[in-house]
């Protein structure tokens, strides 16, 4: 098995999704602007490869080497190393993440069949 798995806090197994990469995006809670993050699957570890976001502020300050695209994003690549898991929270003050691998886009709750729960992204073994 390879690719992108997502538990339950508990450890269940909620998901299995297709491919290497996979883009992860959210809204901020505070300034209502979006976030996206792209992450690739190597070694068994999950690696960001990209962020970007529309605007900045509370809490969404951009890498110094962080550069203005055309189309209004701030792009830059984290300085995170790999890691062995990544886990996403549930809160009501903002809307759902959404989810997009093997070229198929849709919110957590659609990969997961949950919400309002916490989900653990991990490299699938």
């Amino acid at each position: 098995m390879g690719g992108l798995c997502l538990f339950a806090l508990g450890g269940a197994l909620l998901a299995s999704l297709p491919g290497a990469d996979f883009t992860l995006s959210w809204t901020h809670s505070i300034e209502k602007t979006e976030w996206r993050e792209l992450w690739a699957v190597e070694a068994g570890r999950l690696r960001p490869v990209e962020a970007r976001i529309r605007g900045t502020g509370a809490g969404m300050e951009p890498e110094p080497d962080a550069r203005l695209t055309a189309d209004g994003w701030m792009v830059w690549t984290p300085r995170l190393p790999p890691q062995d898991e990544v886990t996403l929270a549930a809160s009501g003050f903002t809307g759902e993440h959404r989810l997009c691998a093997g070229g198929d886009c849709r919110p957590l709750s659609d990969w997961t069949g949950v919400t309002d729960r916490a989900v653990v992204m991990r490299a699938c073994r």
